[in-house]
């Protein structure tokens, strides 16, 4: 019956049933003491609640960790580390990211990995296949629903774009690109990975001076990472092995 009550409790007062489980489980000193762990474990609680949450709203693909991951074969700009990446410092300075090289390097992993590790700091994080976006885009200007939309990204404090032109755009898709961009210039964080040098970008988005305006506004505070090693899916591979 005390159990009940104390359910009761916690459900009119918003908390959750780890604290009435917690309840029977502390030992302590004096009720101070009791007191202060269980708020204590409903605190830790609600923050593994909340990057769980952050983590499954982020939309990745796969988790990859950032300890799975090896720099070997990358080239990180001089003023940068790893340690950089993983503390997610760029954010705060809303610099953005793009990652260069050749299919299988890595450059998806790295990216879910800064991504998770902004996740457990507290950050917002949207992750995207560049050409699945625009299709959302798209459908989205099609029902009347881009501005809901576009709000929900712009809440964000990092945006993932994976496989940037690996997939051709029209104009209309490179258009609502352009627009996100934009209007993150400045105010949020972009990570970019891509098998496309930016001399090239044109052929994707099919515009030059719209093209132009997007590099002008995504390089202006960015750093470049190179991947220039071989597809370690190849690596890999049972072909290979066979």
């Amino acid at each position: 019956m005390l159990t009940y009550d104390i359910s009761k409790c916690c459900k009119t007062l918003k908390f959750s049933r780890n604290m009435v489980d917690n309840s029977e489980k502390i030992e302590a000193e004096n009720h101070q003491d009791y007191l202060l762990k269980l708020l204590r474990l409903e605190i830790e609680h609600r923050e593994n609640a909340r990057r769980d949450r952050m983590i499954k709203n982020a939309g990745f693909y796969s988790l990859k960790s950032f300890d799975s991951f090896r720099f070997d074969e990358v080239t990180l700009p001089a003023s940068i580390s790893p340690e950089y990446l993983r503390e997610c410092e760029f954010l705060g300075e809303k610099n953005n990211l793009v990652f260069y090289g050749n299919v299988g390097t890595g450059k998806t992993h790295l990216a879910t990995a800064i991504g998770l590790e902004a996740c457990r700091l507290g950050k917002s994080v949207r992750f995207f296949r560049t050409a699945g976006l625009v299709n959302r885009l798209s459908e989205a200007k099609k029902s009347k629903d881009l501005s809901s939309f576009m709000k929900q990204i712009m809440k964000t404090d990092m945006l993932i774009f994976d496989e940037w032109g690996y997939v051709p755009l029209d104009r209309d898709g490179a258009q609502l690109l352009f627009e996100i961009v934009s209007e993150c210039y400045e105010r949020k964080s972009l990570v970019i990975t891509t098998n496309i040098e930016f001399s090239r970008w044109v052929n994707v988005l099919y515009d030059e001076q719209m093209t132009g305006a997007l590099l002008d506004r995504l390089l202006h505070h960015c750093y470049l990472l190179i991947f220039d090693g071989d597809s370690n899916r190849m690596k890999t591979s049972l072909i290979r092995q066979g």
